[in-house]
């Protein structure tokens, strides 16, 4: 608290004593001077008071890449009742093609002076992606959690699945059932949870004499249409069996073997091609 005090005097130059009136609501002090200090405590990242965040700084932010994944809607009601029940009102902020942007979301909840942010399937997962924003979220102290978050330099708290035992399980799954020519398909390239499936999923295939190679993955978008087409093409190319990165992902594959005549799953011990009736897939999320 002292050292609150002392960084907020400095930032609107006046003592520390006119600061703690204002934090702890005692009168003598102007209406200005109280706008003044609330501005340089939110500049320093310090959560305001209670009795002076008013209804806005009981909001926290969800951000979701999307809706169309059934997964996220699931995800906002479950965080969005835990929240509510802890007196907090969650904002949903989706992001959408050519329209608000992650880092827009960010800044208009810093605006709003949010109590904190969740992000699910963000802009962190990708390697290449501008992470400014989340800098800007780390200077404000604004806490934040990451869902299967996958860059480690960021330095929030992050919930995510084991990608590599995940890969490794679905593998094996797969090689127990007969497979040798086992297809992946995963997200974007510099998508870092798909990455680290793909590198697990190569040491397994090397150590259990599965052929593993650059054609044995497919990289596309998270959607249907993405993995339809992605494994339409490894069964041009003879797979067998599919790891798909998602549940959209599987979904495309299974319409992709379907049309192409095939069985999914395959009848129990049925598993040789190209007898074109059977096909196998294994999905990760």
């Amino acid at each position: 608290m002292t050292r609150r005090l002392a960084e907020v005097a400095k930032k609107v130059g006046m003592s520390e004593a006119t600061v703690s009136r204002v934090l702890n609501g005692r009168p003598g002090v102007s209406e200005a001077t109280r706008k003044a200090v609330l501005a340089a405590l939110d500049a320093l990242g310090y959560e305001r008071p209670t009795r002076l965040r008013g209804n806005r700084a009981r909001l926290v932010g969800l951000v979701l890449p999307e809706l169309q994944n059934p997964i996220f809607p699931a995800f906002a009601e479950v965080v969005g009742g835990a929240l509510a029940q802890q007196g907090f009102t969650s904002v949903l902020c989706t992001g959408t093609v050519g329209g608000v942007s992650e880092s827009d979301y960010v800044d208009l909840l810093l605006s709003q002076h949010a109590s904190g942010v969740v992000f699910a399937g963000g802009m962190y997962a990708q390697r290449d992606a501008s992470h400014e924003h989340y800098e800007r979220i780390r200077e404000r102290r604004l806490p934040a959690v990451l869902v299967n978050a996958a860059v480690e330099h960021l330095g929030f708290p992050q919930v995510s699945c084991d990608d590599v035992a995940a890969a490794r399980m679905a593998a094996g799954h797969l090689r127990t059932l007969g497979h040798e020519r086992i297809g992946m398909i995963l997200g974007p390239p510099d998508h870092m949870p798909s990455r680290h499936r793909m590198d697990a999923f190569a040491a397994y295939a090397g150590g259990h004499g599965l052929e593993f190679a650059d054609d044995s993955v497919e990289h596309t978008m998270f959607s249907l249409e993405g993995g339809h087409a992605a494994a339409t093409r490894l069964l041009r190319r003879g797979f067998t069996g599919f790891v798909c990165g998602g549940d959209l992902l599987a979904l495309g594959a299974v319409r992709a073997a379907r049309r192409a005549g095939l069985l999914v799953p395959a009848p129990a011990g049925s598993c040789a091609f190209p007898a074109r009736s059977r096909l196998k897939t294994a999905t990760e999320r």
